[in-house]
């Protein structure tokens, strides 16, 4: 089981606004994400949820405020004022991603797709294979291995995309809609095996749902409408 730490927030938003043309997406939205915790970020289709995860992943920057960043024991930096390239080195070294149709690519096999991470990290190709394979492995998927992403089905990809987002050790998961394309039973599954992960590894997860039973599954939640918070509940004491 990890610990949250409540008393230093690994993510900090602060003012952040974005918009899409004429649409303002985010209105000054102020969220903290605590290290260790399992933060489920609620609301209807166009609340500005999935464009908040982007802000606080580095895959927008906002056009106004400020995203933090600050890895235990290590001095916050500001994802917002960093470039595209150094944001997306950070990407690929601290976060993992999980999205809802599991963008897997459909030529690998999947061990191959769950090693991509870290070959493009630098590790050696031997290695990646290995611990990729462990991975799966922990996630069921012992036996399909040699499988393309077409010859799986729905739940057994899904734990290949999380198998993917989890084989670096990020500090932080990002998980928008990760059970969205699945049926109750897989989706049951497959979240139970995240969540499992996660916690066994004290990593941190932003968890993107407008489902309450899978929000359910979270140690806080916040609901996002129109582009601001409107409600949360903390984490319990």
């Amino acid at each position: 089981m990890s610990t949250i730490d409540t008393t230093s927030p690994i993510l900090s938003a602060r003012g952040v606004h974005h918009g899409f043309g004429q649409t303002e997406a985010l209105r000054g939205i102020d969220v903290d994400v605590h290290a260790g915790e399992v933060l489920a970020v609620m609301g209807p289709s166009g609340s500005g949820k999935s464009t908040l995860l982007h802000c606080l992943a580095g895959i927008l920057a906002p056009i106004r405020g400020t995203v933090a960043y600050a890895p235990r024991g290590q001095a916050p930096v500001n994802i917002s004022g960093l470039g595209e390239a150094e944001r997306s080195r950070l990407r690929l070294t601290d976060f993992g991603f999980v999205f809802q149709f599991g963008q897997l690519l459909p030529e690998l096999t999947a061990l191959d797709n769950v090693s991509l991470p870290l070959l493009l990290g630098g590790t050696k190709r031997a290695e990646a294979r290995q611990r990729s394979k462990e991975l799966l492995e922990r996630l069921g998927l012992d036996g399909f291995t040699a499988k393309l992403p077409g010859e799986l089905s729905g739940g057994q990809a899904q734990r290949v995309a999380i198998a993917r987002a989890l084989v670096t050790a990020p500090a932080v998961l990002f998980a928008d809609e990760p059970t969205g394309s699945l049926d109750s039973l897989a989706a049951e599954n497959v979240l139970t095996l995240m969540l499992d992960l996660v916690r066994e590894a004290g990593t941190t997860v932003v968890l993107i749902t407008h489902d309450a039973r899978t929000a359910a599954y979270a140690d806080r939640e916040i609901i996002v409408l129109d582009g601001s918070i409107s409600a949360g509940h903390r984490v319990a004491a």
